[in-house]
């Protein structure tokens, strides 16, 4: 099919971060001084390499944040198997380091540079992919046309097109019919996703579920959890993760009124950003409870009210300490954290009205009791009360919970089977190009 010219909007876009590269160099110095990037490894945000590219084919998988990097590993293991090496990219720093130490060998991990055409260019030229697996709605436009210009199939998995997206890339629909063909295939989570990308043109686009349901569950440190674990026995945990500003107040008097009913109780608060750490205390103070933090070396002991988790990467431990999670970003409006690694780890979810990025499967999970709903601070202790009082309930909750996963299941043995044609084509490409390269043999 042929591809749709390059829009106005597009070659404006592209000359105006030519033309600002620089601008872009001093945004991310200024990033790395407030500690948003990794001044280590900054080059790579400019497109230079931090290592060799592994011998042989390789497949590049770009995940911007922790949910969508983590949410790739199962596609990253498939395509080791049939034989690819592997680049993981992402954006952010606590993507790196959570993805870093979660990839199997075989696999090698590099910051993404920003969509610069040169930066860009120069990424593509060293690591040379053979295909460009992009997840959920990472749409760059430099980078999706210097992959088209090389002939490097790009495939979106999990994708997710979000209304508010959809209206805004429905006000330029002729740009987004010349990004969106240049895709080879579009696999959506849901159905309304799948519809928002082909009404704005994607040519092919399947259903494949979400990733994220496939996950494996986060690790915990065994030892970290025994020493935890026996500092808290005997007292009821609950914990709130991934909180955004304006919840851990709604917390923190949660705690100040289920004591009265719990006087050993102990909150477990882990920030959706870790160096709000401070602020989360601060929270605590107000309400007059006493806290520690993770961070700087606190630990709960006995007369610790309040733990504030402000470290990356182990939710997977605190999931483990406790029978009840309240999943933030919920009682705010950011849109709900997903609700699967609590469940699958054997802990009842609560959460708050916004949950419109995890809509379809919280429907799920509330009608079968694995989840309940509360609409601010004052309803999240009374039903709290109720369940960590009951422990059997607490426990119907999570395996109820379980069972409702387990219909959103396999989106990654669907994506594997999308992407096969295209393994067994590049498998063939580099057959053809070898035997070609090869001299002839004479008696």
């Amino acid at each position: 099919m042929r591809r749709p010219s390059v829009t106005l909007p597009l070659q404006a876009y592209r000359a105006g971060l030519r033309i600002g590269e620089p601008a872009l160099t001093g945004l991310l110095a200024w990033r790395a001084q407030r500690g948003k990037e990794d001044p280590r490894r900054l080059p790579e945000r400019r497109g230079l390499p931090g290592r060799a590219r592994p011998v042989g084919p390789l497949a590049w998988m770009h995940g911007a944040s922790v949910g969508e990097a983590l949410s790739l590993i199962g596609l990253v293991e498939g395509m080791i198997a049939r034989g690819f090496s592997v680049l993981v990219t992402t954006g952010t720093r606590a993507a790196a380091e959570l993805v870093g130490v979660r990839l199997p060998p075989g696999a090698v991990h590099q910051y993404m540079p920003l969509d610069a055409p040169r930066w860009i260019g120069r990424f593509l030229e060293h690591w040379q992919p053979d295909l460009a697996v992009i997840a959920e709605s990472e749409i760059w436009p430099n980078t999706i046309l210097a992959l088209d210009e090389r002939e490097i199939p790009l495939i979106l998995v999990n994708g997710r097109m979000s209304e508010r997206s959809f209206r805004g890339w429905g006000r330029c629909p002729r740009t987004a019919k010349a990004l969106l063909t240049r895709i080879a295939i579009c696999l959506a989570q849901t159905q309304e996703d799948g519809e928002r990308f082909a009404k704005l043109g994607a040519p092919r686009v399947s259903i494949a579920g979400n990733l994220k349901f496939d996950a494996s569950v986060p690790p915990a440190d065994a030892q970290q959890l025994a020493y935890l674990g026996a500092m808290m026995a005997g007292r009821p945990v609950w914990v709130a993760a991934s909180t955004h500003a304006g919840e851990e107040t709604m917390v923190a008097y949660a705690h100040a009124m289920l004591k009265v009913q719990f006087p050993q109780l102990l909150t477990i608060i882990a920030p959706r950003h870790p160096a709000r750490g401070g602020e989360v205390v601060a929270c605590a103070d107000a309400v007059g409870l006493r806290s520690a933090r993770r961070s700087t070396g606190g630990r709960p002991h006995p007369s610790i009210e309040v733990y504030v988790a402000d470290t990356i990467g182990e939710l997977g431990l605190f999931y483990r300490l406790s029978p009840l999670v309240f999943l933030g970003g919920s009682l705010v409006p950011r849109g709900g954290q997903n609700p699967i690694e609590p469940l699958r780890l054997g802990s009842a979810v609560l959460h708050g009205p916004h949950i419109e990025n995890f809509s379809v499967v919280y429907q799920a999970l509330d009608r079968a009791g694995g989840a309940l709903p509360v609409r601010d601070g004052v309803e999240l202790a009374a039903i709290a009360a109720e369940l960590l009082g009951d422990r059997s309930r607490l426990a119907d909750m999570a395996r109820e919970g379980q069972r409702a996963l387990e219909p959103f299941e396999g989106a990654v043995a669907r994506t594997l089977a999308v992407l096969d044609p295209f393994v067994a084509q590049m498998k063939l490409q580099r057959l053809d190009r070898g035997s070609r390269a090869r001299p002839l043999v004479r008696a």
